[in-house]
């Protein structure tokens, strides 16, 4: 039986906190650029929403995946990838978002198959989860705060359908070599979740 994380064995040494903190608002940043129309007082004022709304999505996404590492004994560290935030820059000048700043990374003996999807699912899980929450704090708040949690339902809705497309080294591929049952129950909430933000 596999131990529950032991909060004492977590550590975020500075230069890990610096990457995530910069990712973080990197990616806030540029969806904020974005969402405005690329109108950069706009998106000034929006930052604050999408700090809490995709930076939040991205933290706890890189989070998920180094705890359940760490649960099954990996060290494991979160590492900016500066060529992965100039693409997120780039794309968001041409009005669309393509961004891959940084990835958890995992270190120790090898990782069996299943270890590696239930790590790889924990991102994506994360996601879904944050959006049915955010969802329903939407439909409490007033307006316009409740148009703010909706954008985090819409946001880290479409976050975890992208995530688990099984392809290259997207989680959606470990997962599905993992068990594509589950694989597939996943990915179906995510695609109903990010469906119904359309509507």
């Amino acid at each position: 039986m596999v131990p529950y994380v032991n909060m004492n064995m977590v550590r975020f040494n500075r230069e890990e906190v610096r990457d995530i903190l910069v990712s973080m608002v990197v990616i806030a940043g540029v969806f904020a650029y974005v969402f405005s129309g690329k109108n950069i007082q706009t998106a000034l004022v929006l930052l604050p929403a999408t700090l809490i709304t995709v930076g939040l999505g991205f933290v706890l996404h890189e989070i998920a995946h180094k705890l359940m590492a760490i649960r099954y004994g990996f060290w494991a560290e979160y590492r900016l990838w500066l060529e992965g935030l100039l693409l997120a820059l780039v794309t968001a000048y041409f009005g669309f978002v393509f961004a891959a700043p940084g990835a958890v990374y995992i270190h120790g003996n090898y990782i069996e198959r299943d270890v590696n999807g239930k790590i790889s699912l924990a991102g994506p899980l994360t996601n879904i989860i944050l959006a049915i929450m955010f969802l329903m704090v939407s439909t409490v708040l007033p307006s316009p705060i409740n148009q703010v949690a909706f954008l985090g339902y819409a946001v880290n809705s479409f976050l975890a359908l992208f995530n688990l497309i099984p392809l290259a080294v997207l989680d959606g591929a470990k997962v599905f070599r993992w068990n594509p049952l589950i694989w597939l129950l996943a990915a179906a909430a995510a695609f109903g979740l990010t469906f119904n933000s359309m509507l």
